[in-house]
């Protein structure tokens, strides 16, 4: 996509880059002309090696040369891809024969290393070592037998991240019962919502989330049995809930017998989605799917049993419960946990631990660039920072002033068949997809409609794939029977249905639908372009809300920003609009006009500013708009200081009923 700093040469609308239509043709001219150079110099009787070279030269000539310029520049990325994916095949393939499960391959990591510390909690200094990780789970699941529960039966996990949340999930699993993990940010009828679609049968909460489980009890139903763990306050414990630390200490850890018929394909918990819009919807994490994730990122990026990894991610997703903790898991490493994400302690955390790894997610970086310098940050042992959301602005200054040798961004869903990983550190790129062996992964990036999302196809009714430079959907040939390409979808199966597509690659396959929009350059990387939404057409431009984010985060320090497209009356397109987080109040929207034109097109500036005292996010650190589009400029929805960008007179004004009047009346020019 055509950056919007840059004013000369635009390529409206996003189109191929120029030259990739010609560059295809050649490619496909290049071939067939070569072997029909080699039969005419052969039947002319020259000899194999004289015809051969004579052949090369007709295929370099032809325009062959830019392919081999690909391979040159690639193939030592595509090989290691190539090797990666053939381990965590391999891995897979040993456990699925094995009939291995994700419990019995922990117990098998306890049991080479029972010494090791496995948890450490950062927020209380509290250690787990693995024997008492696999004790803790193997005591979970002792009891939830005992109280009659059955493989397949649901159980609702509700706390905070630390060591004790690992342990339950891996218990219950260790007792085939599915936990369904809960986000900690639920209330009222998004949480009743959630522990209703689960199908749970029992909830476990911690003493800290007792006052949202008592919101919602009435709605829960007398046959919800509730379980209450953590340090006990004067109100935590609710009158129909039992004392979960107190029954385990009671239950006698019973050597794992495997639950009956579970094996890799099988579920092992539920990950509910963290859209910004909609209510949440459960995602089925299969015990292979689990293994594929953690896998993946460890030989990715060449992680070592001896690496100690921070994670201070939610464990109710999986970047931090998968990516993070699956590394202990699965590979024995140990793993720092932090239930909330603290920029002021993150390099101490680093430091007094003696991590090599650390996770990332949506806005972390930006928060730690913003921090002042500490000397913490010249004294850690970090080597690696994996995580997705990296914005390309920042990724060298993060890279730079926190001496992170490698920056490993990553693409992929929960519940998507289509993950991709940046492996060798270019700059902005969420992953690669070679051009070389199109086929051993089957994943593409399609043409859509950008403004319906939906598909556009040929003659044949067959998804039109992208060139090199055109946007497209990101989509993953569906396989059951291959545990890399297998979709398990969602709780409901009607939102499961929703996320596949027919037809995608040949007649009567299926394919999953990220819901994403990426761009591929002509080497294969990927680089994320916008979510669905996040791109709006104004004076017949499209303008990218992430860049124009990046372009005003960078400019006020790294405060919190949020662009989005807002209607106006009459206008065609949408009017770019800015919400700024001003806690205290001290932004001067004109000197940031001052600076802005010298920065961004005309077009990309925003015509509408709020300033609020701070800007909603995700529990993964990914900044709400919906609201905020949803209110636009109507002032009877805000209480938030407004602006206009007033042309004429070159800066902002503040946004009153008499100026709003004009606005939707036609009087300002826009």
């Amino acid at each position: 996509m055509e950056s919007l700093q840059d004013k000369a040469n635009p390529r409206p609308g996003g189109g191929a880059l120029p030259g990739v239509n010609l560059l295809r043709m050649r490619f496909l001219g290049a071939g067939p002309a070569s072997v029909a150079s080699l039969a005419l110099f052969w039947l002319l009787g020259l000899p194999w090696t004289w015809s051969t070279v004579a052949a090369f030269g007709v295929y370099v000539g032809s325009g062959g040369w830019r392919f081999l310029r690909i391979v040159c520049l690639t193939a030592r990325r595509d090989l290691f891809g190539l090797s990666v994916l053939i381990r965590v095949r391999l891995e897979l393939r040993r456990h699925r024969r094995s009939g291995h499960t994700i419990p019995a391959i922990f117990q098998e990591v306890a049991r080479r290393q029972p010494e090791r510390l496995a948890l450490v909690d950062a927020g209380n200094g509290v250690c787990w070592t693995f024997a008492q990780l696999d004790a803790y789970s193997g005591a979970v699941a002792e009891l939830f037998r005992r109280l009659g529960f059955a493989p397949g039966d649901v159980v609702a996990v509700f706390l905070e991240g630390r060591p004790e949340f690992v342990g339950l999930w891996l218990g219950l699993a260790k007792a085939g019962v599915v936990a369904a993990l809960l986000n900690v940010n639920l209330r009222r009828e998004p949480l009743a919502f959630c522990l209703g679609t689960s199908g749970a049968k029992a909830l476990v909460y911690g003493a800290e989330m007792s006052a949202a489980v008592a919101e919602v009890s009435a709605q829960l139903g007398k046959s919800l049995l509730k379980f209450c763990t953590g340090a006990l306050g004067p109100d935590s414990l609710l009158p129909d809930s039992q004392l979960l630390d107190a029954m385990l200490k009671e239950a006698c850890p019973a050597p794992l017998a495997p639950a009956p018929g579970k094996g890799m394909d099988d579920r092992l918990f539920y990950i509910y989605t963290s859209g910004t819009t909609g209510l949440p919807k459960a995602a089925i994490v299969v015990h292979s799917r689990y293994y594929r994730i953690a896998a993946f990122g460890h030989h990715s990026y060449s992680m070592r049993q001896a690496d100690v990894l921070y994670d201070c991610l939610p464990l109710y997703h999986s970047a931090g419960n998968i990516m993070g903790v699956g590394q202990c898991i699965i590979y024995g490493l140990t793993v720092v946990l932090r239930k909330k994400f603290s920029a002021s302690r993150f390099w101490e955390d680093c430091v007094k631990y003696n991590c090599t790894v650390v996770q990332y997610i949506g806005e972390i970086c930006r928060y730690l660039l913003r921090q002042p310098v500490r000397e913490a940050e010249g004294r850690h042992q970090v080597r690696l920072a994996m995580g997705n959301g990296l914005r390309p602005a920042i990724w060298e200054e993060f890279a730079r002033r926190f001496g992170v040798q490698q920056i490993g961004e990553f693409y992929g869903a929960t519940e998507c068949n289509c993950s991709i990983a940046n492996m060798d550190g270019k700059v902005g790129s969420c992953g690669f997809n070679s051009r070389i062996l199109t086929h051993v992964y089957p994943i593409r990036l399609v043409k859509v409609n950008e403004d319906t999302m939906e598909l556009l196809r040929d003659a044949r009714g067959l998804c039109i794939p992208c060139q090199p430079g055109e946007p497209g959907l990101l989509v993953g040939q569906i396989n059951q029977q291959d545990p890399l390409r297998r979709f398990d979808g969602y709780v409901s199966e009607s939102a499961t249905s929703k996320k596949i597509a027919h037809s995608v690659f040949r007649k009567g396959d299926s394919a999953y639908l990220s819901g994403d929009v990426l761009v591929m350059d002509e080497l294969g990387y990927m680089y994320f372009r916008d979510r669905s939404g996040d791109t709006f057409r104004w004076r017949g431009e499209n303008v990218s809300a992430t860049e124009v984010e990046g372009v005003l985060s960078r400019l006020l320090g790294q405060l919190d920003v949020a662009v989005y497209g807002v209607a106006v009356p009459g206008v065609e397109g949408r009017a770019g609009m800015a919400a700024i987080a001003d806690p205290h109040g001290q932004l001067d929207p004109n000197c940031m006009y001052q600076e802005l034109q010298k920065v961004l097109a005309p077009y990309a500036r925003p015509i509408f500013l709020r300033l609020l005292p701070q800007v909603d996010t995700t529990g993964t650190f990914k900044i709400q708009k919906t609201r905020l589009q949803r209110e636009g400029f109507d002032l009877r929805q805000t209480s938030d200081r407004l602006f206009f960008l007033d042309l004429k007179q070159g800066h902002y004004l503040p946004l009153d009923e008499a100026v709003h009047a004009q606005i939707c009346s036609g009087a300002f020019a826009l």
